[in-house]
């Protein structure tokens, strides 16, 4: 079973920062080998890419409309992780419900799929 929880979300004025937090907790899975992802849906909008990272960390990939803003990163330890997301130069259109997902297939984690998701976290954006 894995369990995600996203925190870190709020309110924050045009050109400021956040950091999201994805703490994820997991038994029989080896989490630490399974890539993480960010998704946002906006009021009335799709569910969006963000960004993704790999087990190692060292392989990411962003949507191009967070690209240089946003970075992805992650904490690996025995038993937990936790992923977070750095937001510099937030934008009115940031604005969004953020959750994180993890699954076992970088591919198919990038389209939203074959993975379990947490609840998810809201960030305002204000102009």
């Amino acid at each position: 079973q894995v369990q995600l929880v996203e925190s870190g979300g709020g309110l924050v004025q045009a050109g400021g920062s956040l950091t999201l937090s994805c703490a994820a907790s997991y038994s029989g899975h080896t989490f630490s080998t399974w890539s993480l992802a960010w998704f946002r849906q906006g009021p009335g909008k799709e569910p969006e890419f963000v960004a993704v990272i790999d087990s190692s960390g060292g392989n990411t990939d962003y949507a191009d409309s967070v690209k240089d803003r946003f970075a992805i990163s992650r904490d690996n330890a025995k038993n937990t992780d936790t992923g977070y997301l750095r937001m510099n130069g937030l934008k009115p259109e940031d604005t969004a419900v953020y959750s994180c997902s993890v699954g076992p297939s970088w591919g198919r984690l990038r389209e939203g799929l074959g993975g379990y998701w947490g609840q998810g976290t809201q960030v305002t954006v204000s102009s």
